[in-house]
């Protein structure tokens, strides 16, 4: 399995970020397709996204935003045909290498509750009680980075 990170920069890139969360959040999770996407889904904004490709498919795609000077990881999604080959890990690691590049200490990022267990062996610890996001248990969640 050959894999491949980048750092989305043109559309093409971000329209294949665009399908994944289409296919995920949309599609397999039921999010309506109007709160999926916002004004952070644009060439040019604050946002950074990622994509993995996997042996040249796009498999994962993720962003990066700062708030009040954290990192905060969104979007975090993995198709279904490539969950549990580590690429969740690589989207995580990929995020939090970008964020102390933008010397950032702190990293946090809504979980869905049935992920919680997957971003706590990264290290993340849950600080808030649950909280319901488009109709999903979540979960604030944050790790320091240095």
């Amino acid at each position: 399995m050959n894999t491949t990170v980048v750092e989305v920069d043109n559309q093409e890139l971000l329209d294949a970020c665009f399908a994944i969360r289409t296919a995920i959040f949309v599609e397999e999770q039921g999010v309506p397709a109007e709160d999926e996407f916002d004004a952070y889904d644009a060439l040019g904004t604050e946002a950074r996204h990622i994509l993995v490709y996997v042996d040249g498919v796009p498999a994962a795609s993720s962003r990066l935003r700062v708030v009040e000077n954290v990192a905060k990881l969104e979007r975090i999604c993995v198709m279904l045909d490539y969950r549990k080959h580590g690429l969740g890990r690589v989207l995580i690691d990929k995020l939090e290498q970008m964020a102390l590049g933008q010397g950032l200490e702190k990293a946090k990022l809504h979980a869905q509750v049935q992920a919680s267990g997957f971003y706590e062996r990264l290290g993340y610890a849950a600080a808030s009680d649950v909280f319901m996001e488009d109709g999903i248990p979540h979960l604030l969640m944050t790790k320091m980075l240095k």
